[in-house]
């Protein structure tokens, strides 16, 4: 039987696959923060949960999330913006979903959880070979003789 780990080609399609769900759920969870509920709205959310500084958490976080989701999709940056993406997810939790259960219907943390985990899969593997990162660090490795070009 065929594993990932003795499959390179597998293993990057499952890679670019999670980049792409991962990254498109951050990306529109992101533009929903600037467009359906502004910046101002989230911001006004965000103190109601109770969020401190919500007034400089709310852009950070809009912001974070589109562009992170389109890193991801890229796979620009993938390691870096997988951690800085699964650390709002665990704030997430902490501060607004944990005490709600688990269920998404009830406000709990289900989905918050499963993009954590999928942004922190990310960061601990890297982007895979179909991947903007791999472009430079394929070059910057070929020039130092670490890999064949």
């Amino acid at each position: 039987m065929t594993t990932l780990e003795n499959n390179p080609r597998l293993l990057a399609s499952a890679q670019l696959v999670l980049r792409l769900a991962i990254g498109f759920l951050f990306a529109a969870h992101g533009w929903q923060k600037f467009s359906q509920f502004t910046i101002e709205g989230t911001t006004a959310s965000f103190t109601q949960m109770g969020v401190p500084a919500a007034s400089l958490v709310a852009p950070v976080v809009a912001t974070l999330e589109l562009v992170g989701g389109v890193a991801l999709i890229l796979g620009l940056a993938t390691r870096i913006v997988g951690v800085l993406l699964a650390l709002d997810m665990v704030g997430a939790i902490a501060m607004v979903h944990a005490q709600s259960g688990v269920f998404v219907a009830n406000g709990g943390f289900e989905l918050v959880l499963a993009l954590g985990a999928g942004a922190a899969a990310l960061a601990l593997m890297g982007p895979g070979s179909w991947a903007l990162d791999r472009l430079f660090v394929g070059r910057k490795a070929a020039r130092r003789g670490l890999i064949n070009a």
